[in-house]
């Protein structure tokens, strides 16, 4: 499959602070690769230099083959990148209906828009119950419901989740996951960042693990799963079959 992304010896800081160090990684159409590493490895810089708010130091990301340098946040958007932040990052006095619109705000509003509004109640009915409520007011499952509604209703080729499980009740953590491989059936290629390692490998065809803004380990998901580095570092003590 052709290369949708691609980070070239990728370098960011913060000041003096050298966060991502010659990092390399390749996301092709159609799959799903997790991101994986402790606090302060770098993960959240990487989703951030993706949609271009932190600019690397050196090297380049690519999308589509193409530089995303210079390349404007709104631009990235309309390019076919969505971003699905860390701890959904909605607007709390804004209903689901208008967080939904937001999504949208790159593209003239048409056909497609009620097509995309439809294909988000197919995937979350419950927000579709939810449509005039202010969204501060949800659960913080049903905030992550809205959160992927509404990248997904920028029509993303790529979707770019940031701790998509974070503070979610295990029933609604199982289900996010499930949402997540239904997207990527649908044909959306997903790059996410996940601190529940078991859950994020046991559905990514690939991932990579960061130590301190270098990458020390990448491959097919199902090896990861049984590399001991990884099951001690973030699988603990369980069982992997």
């Amino acid at each position: 499959m052709p290369e949708l992304l691609q980070f070239r010896a990728v370098d960011t800081h913060y000041g003096d602070l050298h966060v991502l160090k010659a990092v390399d990684y390749r996301i092709e159409e159609g799959e799903i690769v997790c991101l994986l590493g402790g606090n302060a490895s770098g993960k959240s810089t990487t989703m951030k230099a993706i949609m271009g708010v932190v600019v690397p130091t050196r090297g380049d990301i690519l999308f589509e083959g193409k530089s995303l340098a210079g390349v404007s946040i709104a631009e990235r958007v309309r390019r076919g990148i969505a971003p699905v932040l860390e701890a959904r990052r909605l607007f709390p006095r804004m209903t689901v209906f208008e967080n939904l619109e937001m999504g949208a705000y790159t593209r003239a509003r048409g056909p497609e828009f009620d097509a995309d509004l439809e294909r988000v109640f197919t995937l979350f009915p419950r927000v579709k119950e939810r449509l005039r409520q202010l969204a501060g007011t949800l659960s913080g499952g049903e905030q992550q419901m809205v959160a992927i509604g509404r990248a997904l209703m920028a029509r993303p080729k790529l979707l770019c989740m940031d701790e998509p499980s974070m503070g979610l009740a295990p029933v609604f953590v199982e289900q996010v996951f499930d949402i997540i491989q239904a997207i990527n059936r649908q044909g959306t290629t997903i790059f996410m960042v996940e601190q529940n390692a078991n859950m994020a490998l046991s559905i990514a065809n690939r991932a990579y693990v960061l130590q301190t803004g270098q990458v020390v380990l990448s491959g097919a998901a199902d090896e990861l799963r049984r590399n001991p580095m990884i099951r001690e570092a973030y699988l603990g003590e369980m069982k992997v079959e």
